[in-house]
């Protein structure tokens, strides 16, 4: 039914709005799409923006499943052009306000992190090889598809990419559990980036000192926010501190 010439070299993606952000954004091409015979109610979203050529094939909604490994697919499963990764560094005067996330491991931590990377305007985001989760097709269904626009940066680690920050002339913002300057009060500047740490063990003993230590109130020290959670009230304190959005 699938002939592997129709998904070589290609990614998976599943779900309404990452097929319709892919479609609208126009950085790479959507090479099949899958969906079930009647088609499911969002499909009207996807269809006015499909490609003429494109072809669609009807599944059993069991086929999908399989396809996806999960049932979140909303009734529509693709093959695209890989994911562009961005190869060159960043630049300060060009990408002032950017993210590095420091082994976030859950994919759908990861997509609703670059969800809200894009609401809040960051410029870039700096995923790290060592200890965290890719871009998977799970974490490009948590971003709602927003990942698309966005300018993604792999470092082989955390310390690695810090040194690349701090050679570009960053502000760096590494956000803690607790011991850090309350983040509502910091006289942010630009350009800056923010770091996440991943769910568990938080930001990397190695680069706790690369930057200034930031902690968000809380009820208790005992407890925290989800790292997504986090992440989402950070940006948007520092994007209108600094008059991004």
């Amino acid at each position: 039914m699938i002939k592997k010439n129709e998904t070589q070299n290609t990614e998976l993606i599943f779900g309404i709005h990452p097929i319709v952000e892919l479609l609208k954004a126009k950085r790479r091409k959507l090479r099949i799409i899958y969906t079930t015979k009647p088609t499911p109610k969002a499909w009207d979203q996807i269809a006015p923006l499909l490609p003429k050529a494109i072809q669609i094939q009807y599944v059993d909604r069991e086929v999908l499943h399989k396809l996806a490994q999960s049932t979140d697919h909303q009734g529509v499963v693709a093959y695209a052009s890989p994911f562009i990764i961005r190869t060159k560094f960043f630049e300060p005067a060009k990408t002032p306000f950017l993210l590095l996330l420091d082994g976030i491991q859950d994919p759908r931590n990861l997509g609703a992190i670059i969800r809200s990377a894009y609401c809040t305007k960051v410029d870039g985001i700096i995923i790290v090889k060592k200890g965290g989760t890719g871009l998977t097709p799970a974490a490009l269904k948590a971003a709602a598809g927003l990942a698309e626009y966005l300018d993604i940066y792999i470092a082989p680690s955390a310390s690695a990419a810090l040194l690349q920050l701090k050679t570009a002339g960053y502000h760096i913002y590494l956000a803690v559990l607790e011991k850090g300057e309350n983040a509502l009060g910091v006289n942010y500047q630009d350009p800056c980036c923010m770091v996440i740490g991943s769910e568990g063990s938080g930001i990397s003993p190695e680069i706790r000192k690369g930057g200034t230590l930031i902690t968000l109130p809380q009820r208790r020290a005992d407890i925290s926010y989800n790292a997504s959670v986090a992440a989402g009230i950070l940006l948007f304190t520092i994007a209108t501190r600094l008059k991004k959005i």
